[in-house]
């Protein structure tokens, strides 16, 4: 017999209230809770914490806090990633998170899903008779290289693809390839990203500065 925490990789219902998955949660919450009340300039103490909240962390990797985690040993973030204000990832589901990745204040990523019809959301049958509120989970995956502005929420089971920019406000519900613009609720691939994007074309931005290569 599976746990519940095999059966949320599985894809398949599982049990939130369980005393194992609380315990986990539990101990999540209350971490993140002691990394929000650190300064920023207490840098080793926020980082020691985020590697006991996280199954990974990369090198040069920040978050400015606060930051909410539910089970956080679900989330994986690599290499180098800045997270702004108000990072919130509900991480029932695996959430995976590629390098040099940027985020705007005020991401949320969920990857719970509920059911749909009200009775079913209350309580389902379990195989071993009992009756018992459910879920299941889809994982979320971001590539590399990306950049999200402020307020955007990323729904369970979504795929971005690197070097991706998701506009500011956005609510992703479906995968986003690779090189690309999306925004919008939903969010929808505006244009593709081109050589054309350079800060050469824009020289009252680039100023006194210049692109490298």
């Amino acid at each position: 017999m599976m746990t519940e925490e095999e059966r949320i990789f599985a894809g398949v219902l599982y049990a939130p209230g369980d005393a194992g998955l609380k315990a986990m949660k539990l101990r999540s919450h209350n971490l993140s809770q002691k990394f929000n009340a650190l300064r920023e300039d207490e840098a080793e103490e926020r980082m020691a914490i985020l590697k006991q909240i996280l199954g990974s962390l990369g090198e040069g990797s920040f978050l400015q806090g606060p930051v909410f985690f539910h089970y956080g040993l679900h989330t994986k973030i690599g290499a180098r990633c800045f997270f702004n204000y108000n990072t919130t990832i509900q991480d029932d589901g695996e959430v995976t998170i590629g390098d040099d990745n940027n985020f705007g204040p005020n991401l949320t990523i969920v990857t719970p899903v509920h059911p749909m019809l009200p009775d079913e959301r209350r309580r389902v049958l379990r195989e071993d008779g009992t009756e018992a509120h459910m879920c299941y989970a889809k994982p979320v995956k971001i590539g590399s290289n990306c950049w999200f502005g402020a307020n955007v929420v990323v729904c369970p089971g979504v795929t971005v693809g690197d070097n991706a920019v998701i506009g500011a406000g956005s609510v992703v519900t479906r995968d986003i390839p690779a090189d690309s613009f999306a925004a919008g609720v939903p969010c929808k691939v505006i244009r593709a990203i081109t050589a054309a994007d350079t800060l050469n074309n824009m020289p009252g931005v680039l100023s006194d500065c210049q692109v490298i290569g």
